[in-house]
């Protein structure tokens, strides 16, 4: 299950990283709390707003992360991201402390994380590949969601315990000083330890990405599920934080939803880590059982029933971001590999300004329980959508050892050739040259 952590400069990046994720945790409930209830009076489309504004730019900014994740250094590219976003932290802090932050300054911040991010994902995201072989990548990936969902568990319970103690300023301050862990990890990487990889100098830049994952209708499958349960099922901020208020809790009660969340996604995480590469029947099941326990979710009378069930939904939504992750990675040709993950990344953060908006604005209009159904609903549609798939792709067929067992052809690493240049070709040279015989000493024409 642990087996990346044989590699040092993995087991660097693992530890930097969760230590600054329970941070970025708690600076998440922070904000959604602050918007929600300093900002607005339970303004549920106002924090839409906010999550459209901060996830909005990967996908604008696609074309040019994408590109950089590929031509740049990945290290130094995290080493900028992660510096500019501790600033803007302790900018949020600022204004907060002194209370001069207002809703439209919030959704500046918003914007500006959202830029950050978008740079920081992809990098990020194929950054693995440079530490770990192909291997391991896929174990690599499901510890890299382990560590993101151990942070969840414990940092949105830390985040809503400082702000009933200390306020939000004060969260935003400390997310600022975790960004360091990641900084410091990064600079003690051993740099001849990380894995060379192939440079595309090509122009095609993003289109290029697009047209290799057009032309893999497992990978196109795979991007549409996601968009679906990304944009209408994950708006976890909006659902947990009404259904707190619902419930009659406050901030505690809306961190408390986020770590039972958690512990499911926690759970989903490590499960994948034991898998020795990621497979397309497993994402399929798991977001069919995101639809049903979202809509299951949505009929709890209680807190705590409605928290009992969120570990379900935690469990499912990360075996299929963890599977969906690793398989896009470990079946990509490495010279793509940044735009593709681009556009992976543009998918899940970019659906959140499309559905957000819209779950903010069913929960104003109708409730928050409506709004859940809404995402549970999406997570079927995608189910049926990958199962489709696999019986249109003829890659599902009976297995030779067992009579009722049902087995799915996979996909693996295919790179992309290119085609030569004819000018390239002399035919003269081809025609004369000698071919060396094996074995024998002579050559032949």
């Amino acid at each position: 299950m642990f087996r990346s952590f044989r590699n040092f400069n993995y087991r660097t990046w693992f530890l930097g990283g969760i230590i600054s994720n329970v941070g970025g945790w708690m600076q998440a409930t922070a904000q959604d709390w602050v918007v929600l209830t300093e900002l607005t009076d339970n303004d549920a489309t106002a924090m839409g707003v906010t999550m459209a504004l901060q996830f909005g730019p990967p996908l604008l900014l696609v074309s040019l992360t994408g590109w950089v994740a590929d031509r740049f250094d990945r290290r130094r590219v995290l080493l900028v991201t992660q510096s500019v976003l501790m600033m803007l932290a302790l900018g949020v802090a600022a204004l907060l402390l002194t209370g001069v932050m207002t809703l439209p300054l919030m959704f500046c911040f918003a914007a500006a994380f959202g830029v950050a991010n978008a740079f920081d994902a992809p990098a990020r995201q194929a950054f693995v590949s440079d530490m770990v072989s192909l291997e391991e990548m896929s174990n690599a990936v499901a510890l890299n969601s382990a560590s993101f969902n151990m942070a969840r568990l414990v940092g949105p319970a830390v985040g809503g315990f400082l702000i009933v103690l200390i306020g939000t300023g004060w969260v935003f301050v400390a997310n600022a000083v975790t960004f360091l862990a990641m900084i410091v990890a990064l600079l003690l990487m051993r740099m001849h330890e990380l894995r060379s990889r192939p440079k595309d100098r090509s122009t095609g830049g993003l289109a290029e990405g697009f047209r290799y994952v057009w032309g893999r209708p497992d990978l196109v499958v795979v991007f549409v599920m996601v968009f679906l349960i990304g944009a209408f099922g994950m708006n976890f901020p909006i659902f947990a934080s009404t259904m707190a208020l619902e419930f009659g809790k406050d901030a505690d009660g809306y961190g408390l939803l986020s770590s039972v969340l958690a512990i499911g996604s926690l759970a989903g995480a490590l499960l994948a880590a034991r898998r020795d590469r990621a497979r397309v029947r497993v994402l399929v099941l798991a977001a069919g059982g995101f639809g049903v326990a979202s809509v299951v979710s949505a009929s709890m009378p209680t807190y705590v029933t409605y928290a009992i069930v969120l570990v379900f939904v935690g469990f499912s939504t990360v075996s299929m971001l963890t599977t969906a992750n690793g398989y896009v990675q470990t079946t990509t040709d490495p010279a793509l590999r940044g735009r593709v993950l681009a556009l992976y990344m543009a998918v899940i953060m970019g659906s959140t300004p499309i559905g957000a908006p819209i779950a903010g604005w069913i929960v104003d209009a109708f409730s928050a329980r409506t709004a859940i159904v809404v995402g549970g609903i999406a997570g079927i549609v995608a189910f049926g959508i990958g199962a489709a798939w696999m019986l249109w792709s003829g890659r599902l067929h009976r297995s030779e050892g067992a009579r009722f067992r049902l087995t799915l052809d996979e996909t693996r690493p295919v790179s992309v050739v290119r085609a030569m240049d004819p000018e390239a070709f002399d035919e003269k040279v081809a025609a004369t040259s000698p071919i060396r015989l094996p074995g024998t000493g002579k050559s032949g024409r």
